[in-house]
């Protein structure tokens, strides 16, 4: 038999949208032959619709837009991801439809509950061996734990978390003997490494269970934090049989393969292992399929960026560049600029079919003419980026040409449109005012901090300003470790629409942009990857550096996985950090550890106020998506008291 999964690109009750994915996946796979075809988890609704799931209304809503999809089915098997909501209940079910009738609905069985995902408080477990049935205008289908079959091969179902659970517990260890074939469709969110282990999920649950094992997860940015890699594995007695290139650009990606299932297979000895993941690729892949489907999905023009030459900002440009990079590989240019939205494609069509092309030429020619004489003109990419991408330097007196250097020629090479201008008027200004009211002077020795905030708070206005008049979006460069310390200004440089690499430490930024000025050519980040990570919000002559300000980010980032991914109290935190670096003396780490601590408990508030983030490592701080914690607190005081 000819399986198949599609990795599909969802919006949250975006019918229209979703039907149509569905519907282009279908007809791919009976143009290839295909007879059963497995879509991801939650699909004709999309997974992340959060409470509404607690409605009434959506779940029919989704029921009766199911109805749609049933004569799509004529001529082959399909699976269709919906909520179904039965007496003020809601379950997550996997329907099954065949030759325009709806079979059945395979319900989930073990739920998600830890890091992104909140499913109980949206959804019930469905009790292993227990059966109902689901009602629709007159017509009524099974529900619950149930096996089908197709074509003489019979088939169950393990829904996403299903399969994490434990080999004893998890559906698949009672479907043994009874199925030939176990199909997961899935929404499992990306993070960097994951893949690896999803791969030996599903080889070693075919292995195990002695079946062909169809997995097809969900894929891209659904809804605007979480970012799912699309990947579809088809593995039999723990063979690999088919598995996809994941973070497609695609909206729909489907792979098949053909399975004798009359014919015996040993079962594999060893599983083959995956090549060693590449995080820095992975990362690159996920972030600018991120940055692409929240650029359409919001109906912006593009991005704003303050550059401001140091390691965030510049990682986030080339985020950007990337996006377009990877996204014009995989769609082409004119697939790139439909699919974006941020271009007027219509027009540039009729333009150019007016004028020979001389419109989008003459474009060229002008930017070119800007260039110096010795520059190259400006490729495909380039301007692509140019239309996206307006980035400005904000400096004050305490900025340093270093930094300028960086931004200025980082914009330059990667094509975006590169604004300069100061902020010390307005800052003078706000500072003027104050010093008036409370009739006393403001000085570094006093004011330090507010000193430091009124800088980058003044420069807030004007970037949203840029971004309000082009209709972009605002990014702003905060990353997980100043989120962890709250070293950040409110309305200051956290001001944005968007987030990117607020779920990433700021020691893997730095590693990153390394990697990215050599592996991938940014050439200009050498400046910015021979600086010290600095804010630049105090005079020159103090030489300000994050890491003097804070600790060392290494160190920092340990306490905060220590504290809140391996959840240690600051005491074992401690011991942890004594045992682990010889080269620091015990009183420093306890200063560490109590400067960490009390900087979290007093910055939570900042943490709630964060423009939405992506999630892209194994955990993040995220209290709307990953780590909550309350805003106000005892802050540890008898803990580290204790140390």
């Amino acid at each position: 038999m000819r399986i198949a999964g599609a990795a599909l690109n969802q919006i949250p009750f975006d019918w229209a949208h979703n039907i149509q994915n569905i519907s282009t996946a279908i007809a791919q796979a009976k143009e290839a032959g295909v007879e059963l075809l497995c879509l991801p988890e939650l699909c004709l609704t999309g997974y992340n619709c959060e409470d509404l799931f607690l409605s009434d209304w959506l779940p029919a809503a989704a029921l009766e837009h199911l109805q749609q999809i049933r004569p799509l089915t004529e001529g082959i098997c399909v699976v269709v991801g919906l909520p179904v909501r039965l007496a003020h209940r809601t379950y997550n079910t996997a329907a099954v439809l065949r030759d325009g009738q709806i079979l059945g609905f395979a319900a989930k069985q073990f739920l998600a509950n830890d890091g992104v995902h909140y499913e109980t408080r949206f959804f019930v477990p469905w009790v292993a061996g227990e059966t109902t049935t689901v009602e629709h205008e007159g017509e009524s289908w099974p529900l619950g734990d149930l096996t089908f079959e197709h074509q003489g091969v019979r088939f169950g179902f393990e829904i996403c978390e299903d399969a994490w659970r434990p080999d004893d517990v998890r559906p698949a260890c009672r479907l043994v003997g009874k199925v030939e074939l176990i199909i997961n469709p899935s929404a499992s969110h990306f993070a960097m490494s994951k893949t690896d282990v999803r791969y030996k999920l599903v080889l070693n649950g075919s292995r195990k269970f002695k079946c062909t094992y169809l997995y097809a997860n969900l894929l891209g940015n659904e809804a605007g934090r979480t970012i799912y890699d699309g990947e579809i594995l088809i593995a039999r007695n723990g063979h690999l049989l088919k598995r996809n290139q994941l973070l497609s650009f695609k909206e729909v990606d489907m792979e098949w393969v053909d399975v004798d299932f009359a014919e015996p297979l040993e079962v594999a000895d060893v599983i083959v292992a995956l090549p060693e993941p590449d995080e820095y690729r992975e990362l690159n892949q996920a972030m600018s399929l991120g940055l692409f489907d929240y650029l359409r999905k919001a109906r912006s023009r593009g991005f704003v960026l303050s550059l401001s030459g140091g390691a965030d900002s510049c990682f986030c440009a080339v985020g950007v560049a990337e996006m377009v990079r990877l996204g014009v590989e995989e769609l082409g240019v004119e697939e790139f600029k439909r699919r974006s939205g941020a271009f007027d494609v219509a027009k540039t069509a009729v333009t150019q079919a007016g004028a020979g092309g001389k419109a989008e030429q003459q474009a060229t020619d002008v930017e070119n003419k800007a260039a110096p004489e010795n520059q190259k003109p400006a490729s495909t990419n380039q301007q692509l980026v140019n239309h996206l991408l307006t980035c400005a330097y904000q400096g004050t007196v305490n900025s340093s040409d270093d930094t300028l250097n960086s931004a200025k020629e980082l914009a330059d090479s990667i094509g975006a449109r590169f604004f300069d201008w100061t902020i010390d008027e307005e800052v003078s200004g706000y500072v003027g005012k104050i010093e008036h009211a409370l009739g006393r002077e403001l000085t570094w020795q006093t004011d330090d901090l507010a000193l430091q905030n009124i800088q980058a708070r003044v420069r807030a206005p004007g970037i949203w300003l840029l971004a309000n008049v082009q209709n972009c979006l605002l990014i702003t460069t905060s990353n997980r470790s100043e989120a962890s310390v709250g070293y950040c200004t409110m309305d200051g440089d956290t001001a944005g629409s968007i987030s990117p690499i607020a779920g990433v430490d700021k020691d893997f930024v730095k590693k990153w942009l390394r990697w990215a000025q050599t592996a991938l050519g940014y050439e200009a980040l050498r400046h910015v990857n021979s600086l010290q990570p600095t804010a630049e919000l105090r005079p020159l002559a103090d030489k300000q550096t994050d890491e003097r300000d804070l600790m060392p980010y290494v160190l920092l980032n340990r306490i905060e996985r220590l504290a809140f991914y391996d959840r240690l109290s600051p005491a074992a935190v401690l011991a942890q950090l004594v045992a682990e670096e010889p080269n620091y003396e015990p009183e420093q780490l306890r200063a560490y550890v109590k400067r960490f601590y009390q900087l979290w408990s007093r910055n939570q508030w900042k943490r709630e106020r964060y423009a939405p983030s992506f999630h892209l490592d194994d955990y993040n701080v995220d209290p709307r998506s990953w780590l909550r914690f309350p805003i106000l607190s005892g802050g540890f005081a008898e803990e580290l008291a204790a140390l």
